[in-house]
């Protein structure tokens, strides 16, 4: 069962364009592609809180229920490390807005799945954390999204 509704879905592709356009996204490994920074940056900061296993468990996962609704992610697979292999490959045989979807799809299931787990709060702080300036707190998973500034 996905978890990753409309509004994570916005979050998850919002996110990828800061990546993309601030120039933020420094992978941590060579061979990452663009777009999947995201995941990386996730990674050391998550692992810490649940451990290797516990992110690989979690990134596992949600490759398992993004791969449902994107059939090329199946070829993906996930290190013993939690990192990701056979992106660069297929990214390169697919339209962008294809690779762009994978990734947006993997995302929000990952970042669903977070919030089922570590709820709303422990996730907007380890997001808020890694991205100090991206827009953060606006955002409410559970009863609606909005980017607009509360009162």
């Amino acid at each position: 069962m996905s978890r990753a509704t409309r509004r994570i879905r916005d979050l998850a592709g919002q996110l990828i364009a800061y990546e993309s356009e601030s120039g933020a996204g420094e992978p941590s490994e060579v061979g990452t592609p663009d777009g999947f920074h995201v995941s990386e940056k996730l990674r050391p900061h998550l692992a810490m809180l649940m451990g290797s296993a516990g992110f690989r468990a979690l990134i596992s996962r949600a490759l398992a229920l993004a791969s449902a609704e994107v059939p090329w992610l199946r070829a993906v697979h996930v290190k013993a490390d939690g990192s990701l292999i056979r992106l660069e490959e297929l990214g390169g045989r697919l339209k962008p807005e294809d690779f762009l979807e994978g990734k947006v799809v993997l995302l929000a299931e990952m970042l669903g799945l977070l919030v089922a787990f570590i709820g709303e709060d422990l996730t907007l702080r380890q997001m808020r954390e890694i991205w100090p300036k991206f827009p953060l707190n606006a955002w409410d998973f559970g009863n609606g999204v909005t980017n607009e500034k509360t009162k």
